[in-house]
């Protein structure tokens, strides 16, 4: 969703604000804003269309020089992506700049009622109406923060607001609900972003906002933080892990190929810290009392996207391991449908980002029934966490791409920590059991290393089906996910109809679809693990191929029964059989990647698509 900066210091703003829009375009955007207070005045341009277009714009039309700024990158909502839609927005006397993420659910009357007082709004957008409110606010109390956080309290929906006004050239002021909004603390200069990897060049030091808070930033490094009622906040300062050279490309062509590279660290990064020298999982951030986690009686996952599927693959540990009921809800749905919860359920929420916020109101509805909320998350400080019982930080570090990769692969590393700590404190798995597993874990990396040794034969087909309408994907048992996530994958990046299929449903209608030459992936169980699901999948191929298919098998190591039936065998080491998405997921990935590529369509950021979906 969209990129938002604010800057005050002593840096050129046009220059801070810039190159961080340029670090926070993964999010994906439509258009591009910059406002800049100089000799008094307010100055600002806006471009539809990519940062490059705005760059022009900026050659042809130079700013004047300042040292207070905010810039925008907008994925459109209220409006078409046009030149008088995009961010920031003015107030009819050009005094008051603001930029917005979210989405206000009563402009139409408060647009109405600004209309009736004579202001002239000349935008689709929702946003527009705050610039006018806060001229309004502003003139009778000469204070941006006091403005922000009266015309804060006129609002409906989900919003981060960062504006700036004339009057005031050394202040930069941000407002949140339920959208992000993250101070950096530098020597004598702040900022405001979306997300730590807008300023992150500049300062590892940054501050949390909350819920319904406001934000004034000085020049002189003053940070205020109040509620929107003007109460005085409490604030927590953390510290930043990874620097700006860990959200660059490293030489790679797209962030996806640098980040799908990074998974084997991104697991042992995740692993780090999370066993004690007797052996025991100790998980400090998991603050939810052991005689808690005892009485469960039914798990829930939440969760969107490619985290669902992590969630559908965690279903299967955490049964097996605990013997507690699970069940996997897509968080868009989850709340209308009046779930049964209460004291005695645990929800766990996964997101990458930890601001999606169709997973922030599962969160919330979970909490209001009485359960108690596990964040399995990898951004520190973000919502989802904090509103949370508690929290599994992953570390894959910075995830710059749309499409999730080592996201993924470390919200699989941390549910099966869960489940084997759920296993642990309820005494369903033995310490001898759960040290099995945890070495299996540890030597996964280097088997995800070693699938990426192995990927140009991968490559190299995903070139061959560029031409292609079509992709099926077919998996039994823990497969199943992992065909779903492939297909995503492929719809993500390629732009292609793909669809993921339980293997033992393909009778039961989607074999209608198999015609001569049509792909399809089919992820094959361990025949050691699961050995009755790895004959049924072999029959399941033959059948595919029986009708014409062109059959892409994914099979561990010494896997001999499925090679007459491959028309193209992509081998992964072997792994226990709860484990194998690990290793099964990432050839998916490459084979997305590439075909993609072949097409001609942008890698990292898919048309469409954002980062973090931080509106339901």
């Amino acid at each position: 969703m969209c990129g938002i900066v604010g800057y005050v210091g002593g840096q050129s703003a046009l220059d801070v604000v810039i190159a961080g829009l340029k670090r926070l375009e993964y999010r994906g955007y439509d258009s591009a804003g910059v406002a800049v207070l100089a000799d008094g005045g307010l100055a600002a341009a806006k471009k539809a269309g990519k940062l490059v277009n705005l760059e022009k714009e900026l050659v042809s039309r130079p700013l004047p020089s300042g040292s207070t700024g905010i810039g925008h990158t907008r994925w459109a909502t209220h409006g078409a992506p046009t030149d008088a839609n995009a961010h920031p927005h003015l107030d009819n006397a050009g005094r008051v700049a603001v930029v917005h993420n979210g989405i206000i659910e009563n402009f139409a009357s408060l647009r109405a009622e600004l209309a009736e007082r004579g202001h002239d709004l000349v935008s689709e957008t929702d946003t527009e109406v705050v610039a006018h409110l806060l001229a309004e606010a502003h003139s009778s109390t000469a204070d941006l923060a006091e403005a922000m956080r009266q015309v804060s309290r006129l609002l409906e929906g989900a919003f981060t607001l960062v504006a700036v006004h004339a009057d005031e050239p050394d202040v930069v002021v941000g407002a949140r609900r339920n959208s992000p909004l993250v101070v950096g603390v530098g020597e004598g200069e702040s900022f405001l972003a979306s997300d730590v990897a807008a300023f992150i060049e500049h300062t590892r030091s940054a501050i949390e906002l909350g819920q319904d808070q406001v934000v004034e930033l000085r020049r002189d490094g003053t940070v205020t933080v109040t509620d929107f009622d003007g109460a005085p906040a409490d604030v927590r300062t953390y510290h930043v892990d990874w620097d700006a050279s860990a959200a660059e490309k490293a030489g790679y062509d797209y962030f996806m190929l640098k980040e799908i590279a990074e998974q084997p660290k991104a697991v042992t990064d995740t692993l780090l810290g999370r066993v004690d020298a007797e052996g025991s999982l100790t998980l400090d951030e998991v603050r939810i009392p052991d005689a808690v986690l005892r009485e469960a009686t039914k798990v829930v996952i939440v969760a969107c996207g490619t985290a669902f599927h992590s969630g559908l693959i965690a279903k299967y540990a955490i049964e097996h391991w605990t013997r507690i009921p699970c069940e996997v809800e897509l968080a868009s749905e989850f709340r209308y449908r009046d779930p049964i919860l209460d004291q005695r359920t645990l929800v766990i929420a996964i997101s990458q980002s930890g601001e999606t916020m169709d997973t922030l109101m599962a969160v919330r509805h979970a909490r209001e029934q009485g359960a108690r909320v596990l964040a399995v998350c990898n951004t520190n400080g973000a919502s989802i966490p904090r509103e949370c019982d508690a929290v599994l930080y992953t570390h894959a570090g910075p995830e710059v791409a749309v499409a999730s990769t080592k996201a993924f692969l470390t919200q699989l590393v941390a549910c099966y920590l869960v489940a084997l700590y759920l296993g642990q404190v309820r005494g369903t798995k033995w310490g001898d059991e759960i040290r099995a597993v945890v070495r299996d874990l540890s030597r996964i990396a280097e088997d995800v290393e070693r699938v990426l040794e192995t990927m140009e034969p991968v490559r190299e087909l995903a070139r061959s089906l560029a031409d292609h309408d079509t992709v099926l994907f077919l998996g039994r048992h823990v497969g199943y996910p992992v065909a779903l996530e492939g297909a995503l994958k492929l719809k993500e990046l390629a732009y292609m109809h793909a669809e993921g299929f339980a293997a033992g449903e393909l009778k039961h209608g989607p074999i209608a679809l198999i015609e001569k030459d049509l792909p399809v992936v089919v992820v094959v169980p361990s025949p050691r693990g699961r050995s009755v699901l790895h004959g049924k999948i072999v029959s399941n191929i033959q059948e595919i191929r029986a009708r014409g298919a062109r059959t892409i098998v994914i099979a561990e190591e010494g896997d001999e029964a499925v090679v007459p039936y491959a028309d193209h065998l992509i081998r992964i080491p072997a792994t226990p059989t709860l484990l194998q998405p690990l290793v099964s997921t990432v050839p998916l990935q490459v084979f997305a990647c590439e075909l993609a590529t072949a097409r001609g369509n942008e890698v990292d950021q898919p048309r469409n698509l954002a980062k973090s979906v931080t509106v339901e």
